[in-house]
């Protein structure tokens, strides 16, 4: 057999033929059917009957071929062209074949028989002989071909059966069938043989050529019965930096100069312009000196420059307001994202160095980014000296080492009035007068001569306001009526004359009924609270600061928890003309009393007033039919505390400190409108799907009932207030101010940064108002920044004045997002600062019996079943855990990873809860409320 198709010619048949039973079969000479002479192996007793003549082949190796194929060359005479033959003659004879593992047939075995010879099919000839003339025989020769399979042995041998033909045996080529090796698809496909039956499809896996990849599903061939290969299945592409050649048979590397970014059919392209290739194979060009690329060009886009600093700058100046107008750059580095940048420097009067611009300084449309040559700048000093740089920048600016080109130009501010002032609130008031008091202008520009006070009742025209002049931003107004609601605006004066008038305030004096009364804005600007129990009738409140709803537009969908009056549920409001939008919805229980009415209805009154992105949105109130609702936005989140423990250690510091700002500017927004919080902590901040946290839950804890279950909040001088989140004065004098949420907010940041942790954990209520006395405070969460922990402490300063204001706040938080390397650092904080000595972030191991009860302790409970698979049911054990060991019990988060880690590392240090000083005997897991454990720290 050769590798591919061997033909055993009659000569090499002849000579490994046997001829070995009865010698009925003989070597002899013919002719072919053209005359020429040719050895053949005949066979013709057809004038005795029961002929049973063989012959077999020598063995033959079957090199691992399935199936195997015979071609047979021969001629049979026909009978009736013999003359007196009987009834045994015969036109057919029997291909048989044998299995061995090697070569073993002697002349009596096998014997010569079907079984245990196979039988492969009887052979008869298309045509038959019987002309014969004088020179011998004329044959007319026949081929045949049969297969057999599957052979699995390591040999056969091939035996022919004549049982009363008259015939020779020419030719027998014996072969088998493969398909050759092929390069196809970009893939290389070594000879594989075909199965062992006709049919049979064989699965050939290709390799890739040199440098190709293969793409989507594992590429193969399949070689059928015939040889042939057929339905290739996936497919090599050349990878990146090499492309195709020579229909698909080599990946070649891209020449210098040009380059193939990713793996593709596609051919390497030349590089652009100014770039170049410093080897074959690049999958993308460099840049030359000077040159870029922006991260969003495409390779192939020509690699461009910064652009010249734009040109011909007018300037237009209008007291303290400005016009800029340019002409774009001479050389826009090539391309056309070209931006401006305007960098404002105050220079004074231009004897010192000039500084940076302040916040107060407006411009329109943008200071950064203008894609229009022109800006409009207001809020300027007067009588100041400016420098203003307009720089060109373009998408590869920021990778060019050098300043972006700008051009400047200086001006100087006319004189102008005053801006408006920007805050007014009340100080005293009586029966018929009213002390107020106004912050200065932002910008005085010059020196306030006066103000000027305009006020008038509510229902009068604005045409007949009074008039008042005050040197100081102080004034008593006198000669009120009692109970009169009346606005007031103020404006300051310079040498330049009045500047705007402040936005509108309203007050009401007092009156028989009135209790303590709040004020708030009707006009765009300034925007301050109006207490709705100032109101004699509470509903007018509603009226005017809630939106009515039909209840026809309302569709509750499904209850998702419980308020103080009645069930909160998710459902939909689709009001006219717009779309349909997922809200919440409050609900008050039935049989309510009127005051209970008045007190759920107060919230909407209150949130009605309020719009700012981080505080909850009322949509409005259905008050004409039962039930009673307020409907809110939806927050898909829920309450935050709840939100944080379900996704414990899954957010950056930057993410958690950008909640913190969110909850922040809300609070922010609330002290700018002269309203006080009162019950700010994590629980009553809701978060929507996009990580924004809004502020909620206005006024309503002030309603509690001394009944109340919930030990949130807990009776203190008469009234209900959440003790571990309340300042110390508010839960002593119940002095509720800005400062005391400013205390609130510090607990919240602690609540964030612990994942929604209890403050004081499991301290009583006593015991955390004894522990504050004492100047006690709560330690660092894990993981918390050191500047995140100390802006908490500033927040729970005990004297109420030295607590940051909500908009330094939000400043300080701003720059930490600015600069993340302020929040990196972690380590202890000084021994200055005043900390618990009862540190329950980190638990004492000796209060515990078992493992189970420490992972109870430490938040990681879930993870009991994993050290028990582990064999981890020992404190031993345990404190022999690496990182290693924590990722093999399936912890894969990395806020779990930190605690369990940092728990381990403290018990392998034997590092105990009390600080400084060493402790005495082992402390209880939950201290007693009568007698909480807590030692002076020195």
């Amino acid at each position: 057999l050769s590798s591919n198709i061997l033909n055993l010619q009659h000569i090499l048949l002849i000579q490994t033929l046997l001829s070995v039973f009865w010698s009925q079969w003989e070597e002899v000479s013919g002719y072919d059917e053209n005359m020429s002479t040719i050895r053949t192996y005949q066979v013709c007793n057809v004038f005795n009957g029961n002929q049973n003549n063989w012959v077999r082949t020598k063995y033959i190796q079957r090199r691992g071929a399935q199936r195997i194929h015979v071609e047979m060359k021969f001629s049979v005479r026909d009978c009736s062209s013999i003359p007196n033959v009987t009834g045994s003659c015969k036109e057919t004879f029997n291909l048989y074949y044998f299995e061995a593992d090697k070569d073993e047939a002697t002349k009596v075995y096998p014997p010569w028989m079907e079984n245990p010879w196979i039988k492969v099919d009887t052979i008869a000839a298309d045509e038959s002989f019987s002309q014969v003339d004088l020179g011998g025989r004329v044959m007319k020769i026949n081929t045949e071909i049969r297969s057999f399979g599957p052979v699995s042995r390591r040999g056969f041998y091939l035996a022919f059966q004549d049982y009363g033909a008259c015939m020779s045996l020419i030719a027998v080529k014996v072969f088998y069938r493969k398909c050759p090796r092929v390069i196809r698809n970009g893939a290389i496909f070594e000879e594989t043989l075909s199965g062992a039956e006709s049919t049979s499809l064989v699965s050939a896996r290709g390799s890739c050529v040199p440098n190709g990849e293969e793409v989507d599903v594992p590429i193969k061939l399949y070689c059928n019965g015939d040889g042939e290969w057929l339905v290739p299945i996936g497919r090599c592409v050349c990878k990146a930096g090499y492309e195709s050649v020579d229909n698909e048979t080599m990946c070649r590397a891209c020449p210098s100069g040009s380059f193939k970014a990713s793996q593709g059919d596609q051919q390497c392209l030349q590089c652009p312009i100014n770039s170049r290739t410093t080897n074959e194979g690049a999958t993308n060009c460099v840049c030359r000196s000077g040159y870029y690329h922006a991260d969003s060009d495409p390779l192939q886009m020509p690699c461009t420059t910064v652009p010249s600093a734009p040109q011909r700058v007018i300037s237009s100046v209008n007291e303290t307001s400005l016009r800029l107008e340019w002409d774009p750059p001479k050389d826009s580095g090539g391309r056309e994202d070209v931006v401006y940048n305007i960098i404002c420097k105050s220079c004074g009067s231009g004897r010192g160095a000039c500084t940076r611009c302040g916040d107060n300084v407006q411009f329109v449309p943008r200071q950064l980014g203008l894609t229009d040559p022109r800006v409009h700048i207001s809020d300027l000093l007067a009588h100041t000296q400016y420098t203003f740089e307009i720089q060109a920048v373009n998408g590869v600016s920021d990778q060019s080492p050098f300043s972006p080109q700008f051009t400047a130009v200086n001006i100087t501010t006319n004189q102008a009035a005053p801006s408006a002032v920007s805050i007014m609130h009340q100080v005293s008031r009586s029966v018929d007068s009213i002390t107020l008091s106004w912050s200065q202008p932002d910008q005085p520009n010059g020196v306030i001569l006066d103000y000027e006070l305009q006020y008038y009742e509510k229902n009068m025209a604005e045409s007949n306001s009074s008039l008042l002049r005050s040197q100081t931003n102080t004034a008593v107004i006198w000669g009120l009526k009692p109970g009169t609601i009346y606005v007031f605006q103020v404006r300051a004066r310079t040498v330049a004359g009045f500047g705007r008038l402040s936005g509108k305030m309203q007050y009401i004096l007092y009156c028989i009924h009135c209790s303590s009364c709040f004020s708030f804005q009707v006009s765009p600007g300034m925007k301050i609270y109006i207490d709705p129990f100032t109101y004699e009738d509470p509903n007018e409140a509603v009226r005017e600061f809630a939106k009515e709803i039909e209840v026809t537009c309302v569709k509750i969908e499904q209850v998702i928890g419980a308020g103080e009056f009645g069930e909160v549920c998710s459902g939909n409001l689709r009001l006219p003309g717009k779309r349909e939008i997922l809200v919440a919805i409050k609900t008050l229980k039935s049989g309510y009393t009127e005051k209970q009415r008045r007190d759920f209805l107060s919230e909407a009154s209150i949130m009605g007033q309020f719009d700012h992105p981080n505080i909850i949105h009322l949509e409005g109130v259905v008050t004409k039919s039962t039930p009673v609702m307020i409907i809110t936005e939806f927050m898909e989140n829920g309450s935050l505390d709840s939100f944080l423990r379900q996704n414990d250690g899954q957010f950056t510091v930057i993410q958690l400190v950008g909640m913190l700002r969110g909850i922040a500017a809300g609070m922010k927004y609330l002290c700018d409108m002269n309203y006080v919080h009162r019950d700010l902590a994590a629980r009553n901040i809701l978060v929507n799907s996009n990580l924004v946290c809004k502020v909620s839950d206005f006024g309503l804890s002030r309603f509690l009932e001394d009944d109340t279950s919930d030990p949130t909040y807990t009776s203190a001088l008469g009234g209900k207030i959440p003790i571990r989140w309340t300042a110390p004065e508010a839960i002593q004098y119940r002095k509720f101010t800005s400062s005391s949420d400013v205390w609130s907010y510090g607990i919240v940041m602690w609540e964030v940064m612990s994942y929604g942790e209890r403050p004081y954990w499991d301290m009583s209520n006593q015991d955390v108002i004894n522990a504050i006395e004492q100047d006690y405070r709560l330690p660092p969460p894990m993981d918390c920044p050191n500047a995140l922990h100390q802006l908490m402490l500033d927040c729970w300063q005990k004297d109420r004045n030295n607590r940051p204001k909500f908009n330094q706040i939000v400043n300080t938080l701003d720059k930490m997002i600015r600069n993340p390397g302020s929040l990196k650092a972690t380590s202890p904080l000084s021994s200055g600062v005043n900390l618990p000595l009862l540190d329950r972030s980190t638990p004492d191991f000796s209060s515990f019996s078992t493992v189970d009860e420490w992972l109870d302790a430490i938040k990681m409970g879930q993870y009991k079943e994993n050290f028990a698979n582990e064999d981890l049911t020992t404190f031993e054990a345990v404190s022999q855990m690496n990182m290693d060991d924590i990722l093999k019990l399936g912890v894969t988060l990395a806020g779990h990873q930190k605690k369990i880690l940092n728990s381990v590392q403290m018990m392998r240090d034997g590092t105990s809860l009390c600080t400084p000083d060493p402790c005495g005997p082992p402390h209880r897991k939950t201290p007693s409320s009568a007698s909480p454990v807590f030692r002076a720290q020195q």
